[in-house]
């Protein structure tokens, strides 16, 4: 009862020491069905808490966190010794052709991220800047679920090391993003979590699925696996601009930049939600 309690009170206080605009976030408790937008739902375990499209956005300006607007929703551990975060996002881009799939090029596509990472860096203030390092893993899609998957490894100018492991799931006419936000050492354990807990939950709404597809009707994307992988519609314009200056103009307006982002967030409410467990924790103990 006293674990549960200091949970309770966490969710209440956490991103804040004193009652700010975190009061208007309408978290939502494991044990029942979520919305992801209009476009998926999610059976949420007991152990995990939620934020709609909306709170997820406030919250991430309330932190001067990067806003796409395209955030659906957003998930988080109950457990104060889990650091992770899930951020869910929905982009209408079209049907995207799955005949990629067997020609997904790792080597190349690490060389475009890590070259339009250093140009964009040249823009970027001492302390802001950041370098792709490898792969943690590589490309690849699995044709069953119509889920394509990469890590990239990342790390900042003190050698601090980050990952971003992504996950897009192809629908009828766009794609659902899934961004786990974790560190290389607990990525494995946080994955697996993850899977196990939230993408074997997920459920694109009838209707939107990938093989709904109707040809004659619905809109198709203007490139592929490869252009999303780099950054979606910001490649779109690589036919014109040639891939390397896409990637650049894209990186530096929406791509890593907003990982980097996010991942700053999320440095944010792991320290905001220990201090508020140990301070209610002492509270209680008193």
């Amino acid at each position: 009862m006293k674990r549960w309690l200091v949970m309770l009170f966490v969710l209440c206080f956490m991103f804040s020491s004193t009652a700010t605009a975190e009061d208007e976030y309408n978290w939502i408790m494991g044990g029942e069905k979520v919305d992801l937008g209009n476009i998926a739902t999610i059976d949420l375990d007991t152990e995990l808490v939620f934020l709609n499209g909306n709170d997820t956005q406030k919250m991430a300006a309330e932190y001067g966190d990067p806003v796409s607007g395209l955030e659906i929703g957003s998930i988080y551990p109950m457990d104060e010794n889990q650091n992770w975060a899930v951020i869910f996002e929905y982009e209408e881009t079209g049907h995207i052709n799955d005949d990629e799939k067997a020609d997904i090029d790792a080597k190349a596509l690490l060389k475009s991220y890590k070259k339009g990472t250093e140009e964009a860096n040249k823009e970027r203030q001492p302390g802001d800047r950041f370098y792709v390092t490898g792969w943690d893993i590589e490309p690849f899609y699995d044709d069953k679920t119509h889920n394509l998957t990469w890590s990239l490894l990342l790390e900042d100018e003190n050698k601090e090391p980050f990952l971003n492991y992504n996950t897009r799931i192809l629908t009828r006419e766009g794609t659902i993003s899934t961004i786990l936000i974790t560190d290389p050492q607990n990525r494995e354990t946080d994955k697996k979590i993850v899977n196990e807990k939230i993408m074997s939950m997920l459920q694109v709404k009838a209707g939107e699925k990938y093989e709904d597809f109707n040809e004659s009707t619905d809109k198709v994307a203007e490139y592929g696996l490869t252009a999303l992988i780099l950054g979606g519609a910001g490649l779109a314009v690589a036919k014109k601009a040639g891939l390397m200056a896409a990637l650049i103009i894209f990186v530096k307006k929406f791509g890593i930049l907003a990982v980097a982002g996010i991942g700053a967030l999320f440095g944010l409410v792991k320290k905001k939600k220990k201090n508020a467990a140990k301070s209610i924790d002492n509270t209680i103990n008193e």
